[in-house]
Parts: C-alpha cells; structure tokens; sequence
C-alpha cells in the first residue's frame, strides 16, 4: 500500500511540475546582469528577448532602441521619460533597450542612467547577429536609431526615427481607449 501511495504521490508531483512548466517562448533570462551604482541592467540576447515584444495583456508597451552614442537617442530620452510618468496610470510601460556594447554598461551606460535619473525600465540587447533580428522587430527597419515600437495585444506600430514630446504622445495615444 505504501508503494501505491508513494507512486501516486511521485506521479502528481511531476503531473504537476510539468503542467506548471512554461513554454520557453514565454520565459526572458537575461544572459548576463550588469550590477553597479544601484543599478541592475538585464543583458538579453535576442531569442531572450523577443518576448518583450509581444507580450499579450492590457498594458501599452513603448519599446525605445537607443544607445548613449547616438546623439538623437539622447536628445529625446526626456520625452520617454515624461510618458513613463504621465502616463503610468494609463497601464503603460515604457521599456529603453539599449544598444550600447556590454563592456561600457558600467562606464557609460549606468552613469549616463544616473546623470539623467532615468526611471524608465533599461535592458541591454547584446546580439551580433543584427541582420538576423532587425526585421524580426520590424521588416522594413534599416537597423537605424532612435527606434521605437509601440503595442497593445495585437496592435503595433514601428517609427525609425527621433521623436519630440508631442509626437511621442500623439502616437502613444492611438493606443490608449
């Protein structure tokens, strides 16, 4: 009887563990995490990733491609800034992808993060491999920064191109009911 139970117990348990199991599609492990100053920046390569940018739920995603050497990048970093707080309420995230190379997160990266108090969530995409993931994001973008991808669910819209405020709010409001 002790066998029985115990088996019945052993096959529940991993019924169990398996039902639980999520598809990788679903799963974002960064390959590396940079830590310095306060700062915990998630390093993805781009199979990790993609699931940032398709997630299907009720928030209003604003996926900004940037780096702290591409001057326009910088110039509009304020404008995603103002829309990460006004509009935190409205269930949207704005999510800085930056392009800047692993070995200057904690030489450039993170002390540009600290100069600006950026608050806005701030992941690194380290994949070589760009003309393998660059249509993935979009099929019509040359790889060219400032890049922004804006979704909700199903609905998306990709702009490569700077942004000022009110262009930034104009087309995030396409996506707000």
């Amino acid at each position: 009887m002790k066998k029985i139970s115990f088996a019945l117990s052993y096959l529940v348990l991993i019924g169990f563990l398996f039902s639980c199991k999520q598809k990788p599609a679903e799963i974002m492990d960064p390959i590396a995490i940079v830590e310095a100053k306060g700062y915990a920046i998630p390093v993805y390569d781009f199979e990790n990733f993609k699931v940032l940018l398709g997630k299907k739920d009720d928030k209003i995603r604003v996926v900004n491609f940037w780096a702290t050497w591409c001057k326009p990048c910088i110039e509009e970093m304020p404008y995603f800034e103002l829309v990460n707080s006004a509009y935190a309420d409205k269930n949207v995230e704005v999510i800085l992808v930056s392009l800047d190379v692993p070995s200057q997160i904690e030489s450039k990266l993170i002390p540009y993060l600290e100069r600006q108090n950026i608050q806005s969530q701030v992941v690194v995409l380290d994949d070589p491999d760009a003309n393998s993931w660059i249509p993935k994001v979009d099929e019509d973008w040359t790889g060219a920064i400032p890049a922004t991808y804006i979704y909700k669910g199903n609905e998306c819209s990709f702009y490569e191109q700077s942004f000022s405020y009110n262009e930034l709010e104009k087309e995030l409001k396409n996506f707000i009911p």
